[in-house]
């Protein structure tokens, strides 16, 4: 796309073979804590055990063998989707300087599709660096995997895990991109390319379409820049559907925090990621024609810096939103859920299945669960389930909250509106997600809270230090599976 001034980062090539090559430089063999030692590794048990290798999950020990290296990496007792995806990972973080890694890790047997995807994903995902706008340099980065199995599981499996780990990048190069290089109308015009490139819809509305449709939170959001705000439908419709399935994605583009600034800290530096909902949405809409997803997906994406200035949205402002109810705005910096509110009525509208929104909402929702681990809360004890057992399969773990509209809801009552913004000092994950709830229906509904985990600061098994893209595998497997 000729408007993109930005990159968007190259996977390293992967490839399968039956075993690892003479020519190989390093090589990594999987070895849990007892049995037999892989011949490959070239020392026995004691040996290994001297240097301190016990076979637990992630844990690797390089060992020189004949000009080439060869890695034992611990896979635990049991490996698993999820020990597999950390052992891979932990296996090209040790691979240095080594362009090239063999992954010996997938055993024969029925699990070898997904066992198959876990290391891809692990692979890719930690061979994963934001070179962003600086000079590429010589970064030592793994650009060719070869993972080691046989049969027609193994080649899904990674056929499967090229494409997830592919969206899961782009959700992050995304996330990662300055702010002066990734606005609305960018992220919108990006959409199109990509909607052209893998086979799915895209419907762009500015804002004059947004004051037609009456979309004030989102139009409310954006006063005070100078940049336009983009609504972004996009559509996946397979051949005969099973299901329908509504994505939401926060897509505030920078936080400022609007007239409520936000501390001058080093936190504002982050808030270019205050997107990564709507990017999650964005990728996950990538694979679907990869992994011929069965269900229709309809993703929108709601977008829009939030900044001060003259014109900017004020506190006690009054909003009418896309469904006609009204919101007295009680602080600017809770705008999250003001143009996620647009975005769940026009995806109810459509009459769905489900509405799933995802976004980087509450600071109370890191407070509560920390930095590894998602909130969901919803309408829908099903739903909710789906996306707890997505977040198992995909290592992206969720915690489900308890919505309580009935004790809390009372928190955001207003003396001149149908609601204010935000319901004070306790349960601000909760209160979040009851206000998004007025503006589903009866839709069975849930809400991805991704604030805590939408970043590291350093790299750690396939999370590289950035944004991490959480969430987006997850939905991935969320909508493929319906």
């Amino acid at each position: 796309m000729a408007s993109r001034d930005f990159p968007l980062s190259d996977l390293p090539e992967i490839s399968t073979a039956r075993s690892a090559s003479a020519d190989a430089t390093f090589v990594g063999v999987a070895v849990g804590p007892s049995g037999a030692v892989p011949r490959a590794v070239g020392l026995a048990r004691r040996d290994l055990e001297r240097q301190g290798f016990t076979g637990k999950v992630g844990q690797v020990l390089v060992v020189p063998s004949r000009g080439r290296a060869v890695a034992a990496v611990g896979v635990g007792d049991r490996p698993d989707a999820g020990s597999l995806r950390d052992a891979a990972a932990a296996c090209v973080r040790a691979a240095g300087r080594h362009s090239e890694v063999v992954l010996d890790l997938v055993a024969a047997g029925s699990r070898s599709t997904a066992d198959a995807q876990a290391v891809t994903e692990g692979a890719v995902l930690a061979a994963y660096r934001y070179s962003g706008l600086g000079e590429p340099g010589d970064r030592g980065r793994v650009s060719r995997v070869v993972i080691v199995g046989e049969g027609r599981g193994v080649d899904t499996g990674v056929r499967r895990g090229v494409a997830t780990a592919r969206a899961a990048v782009l959700a992050r190069d995304l996330a990662n991109t300055p702010p002066t290089y990734l606005n609305a109308p960018d992220i919108a015009d990006l959409a199109v390319e990509l909607g052209e490139q893998y086979g799915f819809g895209v419907e762009v509305f500015g804002p004059h379409e947004l004051a037609e449709m009456g979309c004030g939170g989102l139009l409310g959001v954006n006063r005070g820049s100078v940049v336009e705000p983009r609504l972004v439908k996009l559509t996946w419709r397979p051949r005969t559907p099973r299901g329908h399935v509504a994505l939401v994605g926060k897509g505030v583009m920078y936080d400022s925090g609007g007239i409520s600034l936000k501390p001058s800290d080093a936190f504002h530096v982050v808030m270019k990621m205050d997107m990564s909902g709507a990017a999650a949405v964005l990728s996950t809409m990538t694979a679907l024609s990869d992994l011929r997803c069965r269900a229709a997906v309809t993703g929108w994406l709601v977008c829009t810096d939030n900044m001060p200035s003259g014109s900017a949205m004020k506190l006690g402002d009054v909003l009418t939103m896309r469904n006609g109810r009204t919101v007295e705005v009680h602080n600017t910096d809770a705008e999250g859920r003001l143009i996620l509110a647009d975005g769940l009525s026009l995806a109810v509208e459509e009459t769905p299945d489900a509405v799933i929104d995802i976004a980087t909402l509450t600071g109370a929702a890191m407070a509560a669960l920390g930095t590894d681990i998602a909130a969901v809360l919803g309408t829908d004890d099903a739903l909710v389930e789906r996306l707890r057992g997505a977040a198992d399969a995909t290592g992206e773990p969720v915690w489900q909250m308890p919505l309580e509209r009935g004790r809390y809801r009372r928190l955001l009552d207003s003396n001149v509106a149908d609601m204010r913004n935000i319901g004070g000092p306790y349960a601000g994950c909760i209160t979040a997600a009851i206000f998004l709830s007025e503006f589903v229906g009866d839709t069975p509904w849930a809400h991805l809270d991704i604030a805590g985990p939408m970043m590291v600061d350093a790299d750690e098994s396939w999370r590289s230090r950035g944004a991490t893209g959480f969430g987006t595998r997850l939905l991935i497997d969320t909508v493929t599976n319906w």
